[in-house]
């Protein structure tokens, strides 16, 4: 007749027996990572970041951008619309979500990775971020969506999608999710010409615009340094909830039209400070004045 004691060690190497697969799977995924995305702005960096630390990198995309794919990367292509066939049954150490926008898509791939991937960093937006106020901090509350499937990305929406994509993040890597709220993202690559027109104005000369006074502060984060930063908090799988923005009093906008200024001293480049009236109480913009040089 077996007895307890025996049962109990049975039961211990029947456990034991189980928990091995998971725990070898663990080890032979702890340096891989997943890109949702990998090939538009933040991505690249994200990668080149990732490569130089010894991670072994797959991108999933569409290979619309990098059609050939990336040097050192693996790729496989698909669609965050449903299209994920290429992901099922494989399994990571990380994921990164660099192109979560319309949260019912987002969801989707979470709950289809996250039995298979041990943590999940999701880049987010300060714009998750329900107003602005007064400053906000990581525990501030974030928009609402009336219509949890919307697609239609508006300057009213993106916030709150990218809010409710948080959630659902959250939801599927419980305990093992890292949400990063990056702000203003500048550096190599970089799509838009938000940043980049400053330089490349005051370098053709003339008379130049400018915005409020060279006091009022702005926020930026280098593309560059928030990869690596990302890197670090994936390499300790730190979860919690981070505002990506340089540190308040930081930079002045004066600080980003005297640089570019200064990076083309031979142009020249004279400045005309705009400052904007607000009518009471809504605080609706109604007229710009603008004076020979800083007001």
């Amino acid at each position: 007749m077996t007895t307890r004691r025996e049962v109990l060690q049975i039961g211990a190497c029947v456990a034991t027996s189980a928990a091995a697969p998971a725990a070898l799977a663990t080890r032979a995924t702890a340096k891989t990572i997943l890109i949702l995305g990998g090939t538009g702005f933040i991505g690249p960096h994200l990668t080149q970041e990732a490569l130089r630390r010894g991670w072994k990198v797959t991108h999933f995309n569409r290979g619309k951008r990098a059609a050939g794919g990336v040097a050192g990367v693996e790729t496989l292509i698909g669609d965050r619309k449903g299209q994920l066939d290429s992901l099922r049954g494989r399994r990571w150490g990380v994921v990164v979500d660099d192109t979560g926008y319309i949260p019912k898509f987002v969801k989707m791939s979470a709950e289809l990775l996250a039995p298979n991937v041990g943590y999940c960093l999701f880049i987010s937006s300060i714009s998750a971020y329900a107003s602005f106020a007064r400053p906000n901090d990581e525990h501030s509350p974030t928009g609402k969506l009336s219509n949890a499937d919307i697609e239609e990305i508006t300057d009213d929406t993106y916030g709150p999608m990218k809010a409710l994509c948080e959630q659902y993040s959250a939801a599927a890597f419980t305990g093992r999710v890292s949400i990063v709220r990056p702000g203003y993202i500048v550096g190599p690559l970089d799509p838009t010409d938000r940043f980049t027109y400053w330089p490349v104005r005051a370098s053709r000369g003339g008379e130049m615009l400018a915005p409020g006074t060279p006091r009022d502060p702005i926020q930026i984060i280098d593309v560059r340094d928030l990869a690596a930063w990302m890197m670090k908090l994936i390499e300790s799988r730190t979860a919690g909830y981070f505002n990506a923005v340089s540190s308040p009093g930081t930079f002045t906008m004066g600080d980003v039209v005297g640089s570019s200024q200064h990076a083309t001293p031979a142009a020249g480049t004279s400045v005309t400070g705009c400052r904007r009236i607000f009518s009471p109480p809504t605080g609706s913009p109604m007229s710009s004045i603008c004076r020979p040089g800083h007001p």
